[in-house]
């Protein structure tokens, strides 16, 4: 392996840390040069040291690094990405915090760095030849310039991070938090070997459809400078529900019904059902335009409770999403790529409203358009992880498709039953939403059943 081929590597195995890096400017008020420098230094240090602990190792302790490596990431990147969205969902104002302590960067430069040690045990297998010296030697420089490309990197990450985060805030501790959680998962993954389906364009960009979507609507507070008026608050539900219902019933429990899978279908359907239930009284939440609360007593601030009110309604979309893709991956006839591509387009239009019931009501609410933008960007981001974990499970258990499928729809049919159609009933333009849903049932019903009859 020549010097070409080790800056490619180097460039690789530091993207983990790289991302990681920006989580860290994400969390900070104001990133000095000096807490850049710490965190180029640790995880330029890491990242060097592990590939040369692991040629010291050697391959005879190849298989032990490789079932622990992964499993140490995921788990210390679970706990710190959790521990920013709980920081970032508490509404405590803390105008300092110990970010780059000893203690926070020891245990983020093991997790983005762990992995590498597989990295030094390849070179005993493929010779380092960056210098003309020994092995030993040349192992050596090749780790420096490891440690030096993802210093370097990881710097820069920081004041990429921190010129965002300072903007928005505990929006973007929030993103910092799922991307923290997504990173641990995507190493996990790859170790289990089971996200070979994200090699298929298709499939990745159908999951990321509906993410879009939340994106698109919660761009919406830096185009609508009033509070939205109560009957274009009620139309907007309306199609939101309309295309939900139509989704559930269509795309989902159809399908299970119709290649006569009748008990799977009432079972799942009601277990759904319960399942968002006990979602909708376990997790505190606010329903910004009636603000009422519900779920168990919490210090969450608003922005909080608004975000985590949508990330609710986001978990059974990621789901349905998943599992028609997973059915498509599945060989499943009756579900076709049109048919996951039409639902993801669906749930996409409908989360435009969602997104602008989070952005745009919080900017109301006195908050700068940008946190209010990335608070309902960050409500979006629960979709495709929930969309790539139901693959998961059916791809372990496939039988489970029919089963998620029902279930899917009952959980959906609750949100629009007791969330979505009472919204739209506000006032003396409750028509107007009444309307709206059935125009847009019966719009997304034909679209359904169109990309249905191409299997």
């Amino acid at each position: 392996m020549g010097l070409a081929e080790l800056i490619l590597l180097a460039l690789a195995v530091a993207m983990d840390a790289f991302a990681v890096s920006i989580c860290k400017g994400l969390a900070v008020s104001k990133a000095t040069f000096r807490e850049s420098l710490i965190c180029g230094i640790w995880f330029g240090g890491f990242q060097g040291l592990m590939p040369f602990i692991g040629y010291l190792l050697g391959s005879g302790f190849a298989n032990l690094i490789d079932r622990i490596a992964a499993w140490i990431a995921f788990a210390l990147l679970l706990v710190l990405g959790i521990n920013m969205l709980r920081e970032a969902f508490s509404g405590e104002e803390e105008e300092s915090r110990p970010g780059f302590g000893i203690k926070t960067m020891f245990l983020m430069a093991v997790a983005t760095s762990i992995d590498a040690l597989a990295v030094g045990i390849t070179f005993v297998a493929v010779p380092m030849r960056v210098c003309g010296s020994n092995d030993l030697i040349n192992v050596t420089c090749a780790c420096a310039v490891i440690a030096v490309i993802t210093g370097v990197i990881s710097a820069l990450g920081v004041r990429i991070g921190n010129k965002f985060g300072m903007r928005y805030k505990s929006g973007a501790e929030a993103a910092g938090g799922f991307i923290l959680i997504f990173i641990g998962l995507k190493i996990l993954l790859e170790y289990l070997g089971v996200i070979d389906f994200m090699s298929s364009g298709d499939v990745l960009f159908g999951l990321l459809i509906p993410f879009a979507g939340s994106v698109i609507g919660s761009a919406l507070v830096f185009v609508i400078k009033d509070s939205l008026h109560v009957g274009f608050k009620n139309i907007l539900t309306g199609l939101s529900g309309g295309i939900m219902m139509a989704c559930a019933m269509w795309s989902l429990l159809s399908p299970t019904l119709n290649s006569g899978r009748l008990q799977t279908a009432f079972t799942g359907f009601l277990i759904g059902i319960l399942f968002q239930y006990i979602l909708d009284k376990a997790v505190p939440h606010t329903h910004i335009f009636t603000d009422s609360e519900e779920g168990p007593k919490s210090r969450l601030g608003l922005p909080g409770k608004v975000v985590l009110s949508e990330i609710i309604h986001h978990v059974p979309e990621g789901m349905a999403v998943g599992i028609m893709y997973a059915g498509f991956l599945n060989g499943r006839g009756e579900i076709t790529l049109t048919a996951a591509t039409a639902l993801a387009t669906g749930i996409a239009i409908q989360n435009m409203p969602e997104g602008a019931f989070v952005s745009s009501p919080l900017k109301d609410r006195g908050e700068e358009k940008g946190k209010s933008f990335l608070m309902g960007v960050v409500s979006g981001i629960i979709e495709p992880m929930i969309g790539i974990l139901t693959i998961i499970v059916v791809g372990f258990f496939p039988d489970t498709l029919s089963f998620i499928m029902a279930l899917s729809a009952g959980a959906i049919t609750f949100l629009v039953l007791e969330e979505t159609i009472p919204s739209m009933s506000h006032g003396k333009h409750s028509d107007k939403g009444v309307l709206s849903f059935s125009v847009f049932f019966a719009l997304m019903m034909l679209i359904i059943f169109f990309a249905q009859s191409r299997a």
